[in-house]
């Protein structure tokens, strides 16, 4: 198996990851931390998936995973300042740098445990430098090797940061409870 990681530039192929089974479900597409929150709240059920549609016209909003012509898995990649990161108390800031964010790390049922969550990240770096990014940040959840629940692990898993080249954390989340402590990493791009 190979696996191919690109900017998402096909709304098709974005919906194929993100999108409900009913157009008109209340599903996440990826919004809550690119959108502000006011817009976020204000979109319920197909108007989600034409704001994506809309992301996607205006740039990629993230990469997507290939096993051939197959969209296997999806992150969200975009610069912070332009995300609710930007804001988020919980979040410190480590430096002055116009970091990017990477988060929403899905991998379809059916190929998951094959290391396409890895690819995806090595991805969302790759793409990031390409946008001229200095830096990408991650917020994984620390589940110390054990079992996550999937509405949890959308951010990554610690292990998975640390085990990318260059990742380190520099700060711990503030807040953040014993049961899914979690540090902000780190990679230079």
């Amino acid at each position: 198996m190979s696996i191919d990681v690109h900017p998402a530039t096909s709304f098709d192929d974005v919906a194929t990851m993100l999108g409900p089974k009913r157009p008109d479900a209340n599903v996440c597409w990826c919004l809550s931390y690119r959108l502000s929150g006011p817009e976020h709240r204000s979109l319920s059920g197909r108007a989600r998936g034409e704001r994506m549609r809309e992301l996607v016209a205006e740039g990629p909003p993230g990469v997507l995973a290939y096993d051939g012509d197959d969209v296997v898995g999806w992150a969200a990649v975009h610069c912070r300042a332009d995300t609710s990161f930007a804001t988020n108390r919980r979040i410190p800031h480590v430096d002055d740098l116009d970091a990017w964010s990477v988060w929403c790390i899905r991998v379809r049922p059916g190929h998951r445990g094959k290391g396409i969550s890895h690819a995806l990240l090595a991805g969302a770096v790759d793409f990031a430098r390409s946008q001229g990014a200095p830096a990408m940040e991650g917020y994984p959840v620390d589940n110390r090797g054990e079992k996550v629940d999937l509405t949890m692990a959308y951010v990554g898993t610690r292990s998975l940061f640390e085990r990318a080249d260059g990742q380190r954390p520099p700060a711990k989340l503030a807040g953040s409870s014993s049961a899914i402590a979690s540090a902000i990493f780190r990679t230079w791009v």
